[in-house]
């Protein structure tokens, strides 16, 4: 968002006040042998000499890189003649300096603007620093300074003070505003200031950008921060602040931008924005706070982005459209709203994000809907809607529509496949951990523009239909956890997307994130851009059957690619080894013969890799990126690497005549003789035999099960998950593990999309 960019422009407004003042040339003048002795102290203190600049001392600083002077007489000096140049700037940012900063600055009594920004400058600040009279910008963000702030300091002219993103600790240093009352900016995040914020601010008077955010300061936000008249912006995400909001921060009546996100406020969000006629962005997601959303806020003309995301507010959403004009972004996902699916939304006229996902609604999408003409990004996952055929008739008149997450909703329904259905501008869609039934709808054929495809965790069926491959952009592919037949459609082969990612692509509001769940012991990664997404191609958990297409290796630019627990056979193409950007490759639980591809060990990127529970032999490849890998990687084969035990002189075929001795042969067999006596002993109190037949009811992957062996439900191992064994009545067919609104999949790997930012487990998309 602009607004937040705004100290950097209050920065640049500085900077320019002070080049104005700068009347003569440089070449005009002579460096002060003082300040030139003391920019050589500065130097002598980094790690490498500085480009640009002379050792000599007899050298004129004035000529040096990133040195801007001023003449004595331009500043109202009598101590020199009117050639003598003062240094006034000093521009050094983003050079990669390392080392410290000299007590020689503070002989710099003339400088005015100092940006020693993005390096790798450490240790403590100087006092002399502290205590340059003249000094109006100080810029030292992004480098590794440490320590508390001098309370010292004395910086009577100084307006802008940046030590964002460092290690500075100890308590906030209010005391700059002691004798600095001039400050406007003053941008002290990212850093590990502690405890209550003293009181001090408030002597600032001309302050209008504080950012104290990502810091480790608790309590609530002080008093004196409210009788700030002129702040245009307060940022204090990220920080341990408690209890109430006060409700002086309707005071701040100048206020344009407001976060208070990510802290651990609670009670009801106080009722007092009707006279901040100016605020256009209130971020307070991740807090605690209850109740309903004040009238005052509801009603506030001027606000463009509202994010109440991940609170517990409660009630119905009730929001004045037609004084809310300007609402760009709502998001509201994450709380435990009630009642009605909000109606009036699409009279927003400028509304273009909605996040309502992880609410309780007692109605469907309404008919008005149809009229939302400036909705592009829409997020409803988890919010126990039902009839997902209206839902859908309703939305495809949304004419703007981008992106649709509409996962964990109307569950055990039918997905409407009839062509008549059109969504010309949708580039992402996510609709997983439902148990939809049906086929891949062809109406998905005619979303010519579609980047993104979730439809995990569902029971759709059928093959995978061969237009798949027509996708332009296409660049992640998600249809795990179906129950899909028929070979792998060779065209997705050709998807050029994943050939070679070069696209253009809109960017959803900084307030629509997404995340994508691994599993529940790999934690969630957050993406909040559509390009920083990993190019997935994921078809694992369905029936597929024949073999890989050699014609993958085309795709270089996956990243990700899984065929996990299918029925796929024949060899591992070498062609593969052409998948260069490939992080991710799993191919388990399959009925693939052969070798390994020694070529597979020039994938340099490859961090996570399995064949567990196939028909491989032979060794595995040695170096690369194999020797990284776990032995449960290759288990269930007939595989030998270096420290393991050595290849068998033999080359007899695993299968299942001899699956008890090596704990090999495809995932049909994957249990040895001991595992599967043991758990059929505890569950039915008898053993069974030890060959035994496999089985598979439709709908069958969409559950946890790996296999169906004779009635007994085989979870899909993943790493770093415990193996659960569920019991199933032979004559009864597997369904899966209860997902619905309040209740969760029961575990296993989830691949789905889902756009909330609780962080909980994968069945809380």
């Amino acid at each position: 968002m602009a607004v937040r960019d705004s100290p950097w422009a209050a920065l640049a407004v500085a900077w320019l006040f002070v080049q104005a003042q700068v009347l003569h040339s440089q070449e005009d003048l002579v460096c002060n042998s003082s300040d030139s002795k003391a920019l050589l102290d500065l130097m002598s203190n980094f790690e490498s000499p500085i480009e640009g600049w002379e050792l000599n001392a007899t050298a004129n600083c004035c000529n040096w890189l990133g040195v801007v002077c001023d003449s004595s007489s331009s500043l109202g000096l009598s101590d020199g003649p009117s050639s003598s140049g003062r240094v006034v700037e000093l521009v050094l940012a983003s050079k990669m300096h390392a080392g410290n900063l000299s007590d020689s600055l503070g002989k710099l009594d003339q400088l005015r603007f100092l940006n020693l920004s993005h390096n790798l400058l450490e240790s403590t600040l100087p006092e002399s620093l502290l205590h340059l009279p003249n000094l109006q910008v100080l810029d030292l963000s992004y480098n590794e300074f440490s320590g508390p702030v001098p309370k010292s300091a004395n910086l009577p002219s100084l307006r802008v003070f940046n030590i964002s993103k460092n290690s500075f600790s100890g308590s906030l240093p209010v005391w700059l505003c002691t004798n600095s009352t001039l400050i406007q900016v003053l941008n002290l995040a990212l850093n590990h200031f502690s405890d209550v914020i003293p009181p001090g601010l408030g002597n600032c008077g001309s302050m209008q950008n504080l950012s104290l955010a990502t810091n480790n300061l608790t309590g609530g936000i002080s008093e004196d921060i409210f009788t700030l008249g002129q702040l245009v912006q307060l940022n204090v995400q990220e920080n341990s602040f408690s209890g109430p909001l006060g409700s002086g921060i309707g005071n701040l009546t100048e206020l344009i931008q407001l976060d208070i996100s990510a802290n651990e406020f609670s009670g009801s969000i106080p009722d007092v924005f009707q006279n901040m006629k100016k605020l256009q962005f209130f971020i307070a997601q991740t807090n605690g706070f209850a109740g309903s959303i004040p009238s005052s806020l509801s009603n506030l003309p001027p606000l463009k982005f509202l994010n109440l995301n991940n609170n517990s507010l409660t009630g119905t959403i009730i929001l004045n459209c037609s004084a809310m004009s300007g609402l760009v972004s709502l998001n509201l996902g994450s709380n435990n709203f009630t009642g009605p699916f909000p109606e009036n939304l699409p009279d927003c006229q400028k509304l273009r994000s909605v996040n309502l996902a992880r609410n309780n609604f007692t109605t469907p999408i309404p008919q008005s809907f149809k009229n939302f003409s400036s909705l592009a990004y829409l997020s409803i996952s988890n919010s126990s809607l039902s009839n997902v055929s209206s839902a859908l008739g309703i939305l495809q008149h949304c004419s703007n529509l981008t992106v649709l997450v509409l996962t964990l909703n109307y569950f055990d329904e039918e997905l409407p496949g009839h062509a008549s259905l059109s969504f010309p501008k949708l580039k992402v869609l996510i609709m997983a951990n439902s148990r939809l039934r049906g086929s891949m709808p062809q109406w998905l054929r005619g979303c010519t523009r579609l980047q993104l495809l979730d439809l995990s965790w569902n029971r759709l069926g059928g093959t995978i239909p061969s237009w798949i491959g027509d996708f332009q952009s296409l660049f992640y592919l998600d249809l795990s956890k179906n129950s899909f037949v028929g070979e792998i459609p060779k065209e997705i082969t050709g998807l050029p997307a994943l050939i070679h990612r070069n696209m253009s692509i809109m960017e959803p509001s900084p307030d629509f994130p997404f995340f994508w769940k691994k599993n529940k012991t790999s934690g969630v990664f957050r993406y909040t851009q559509f390009t920083s997404f990993p190019s997935t191609v994921d078809l694992g958990g369905n029936s597929l059957n024949g073999s890989i297409w050699p014609e993958f290796g085309n795709l270089k630019d996956v990243r990700i690619f899984v065929l996990r627990n299918n029925f796929l056979t024949g060899s591992i193409p070498d062609n593969l080894s052409e998948m260069t950007d490939l992080e991710t490759l799993n191919l388990s639980y399959n009925n693939l013969s052969g070798s390994i591809p020694s070529s597979l060990a020039r994938l340099n990127f490859l961090s996570r890799f399995s064949v567990a529970y196939n028909n491989l032999s032979g060794p595995v490849p040695p170096g690369g990126q194999f020797s990284t890998f776990p032995n449960s990687s290759f288990e269930g084969n007939n595989l030998c690497r270096d420290h393991a035990a050595p290849c068998p002189t033999s080359q007899s075929q695993p299968g299942l005549a001899n699956h008890g001795d090596n704990n090999s042969g495809s995932v049909d067999h994957a249990m040895s003789d001991r595992n599967l006596g043991m758990t059929i002993g505890l569950a039915f109190g008898m053993a069974i035999g030890i060959a035994l037949g496999t089985t598979r009811t439709a709908g069958a992957s969409s559950t946890n099960c790996g296999r169906l062996l004779d009635g007994l439900c085989v979870p899909t191992p993943s790493p770093g998950l415990v193996l659960v064994v569920l019991l199933c009545s032979p004559s009864t067919s597997v369904t899966p593990p209860s997902i619905g609104p309040s209740g969760g999949t029961g575990g296993g790997t989830c691949g789905a999309l889902c756009s909330d930012s609780s962080g909980g487990p994968c069945d809380d998309p």
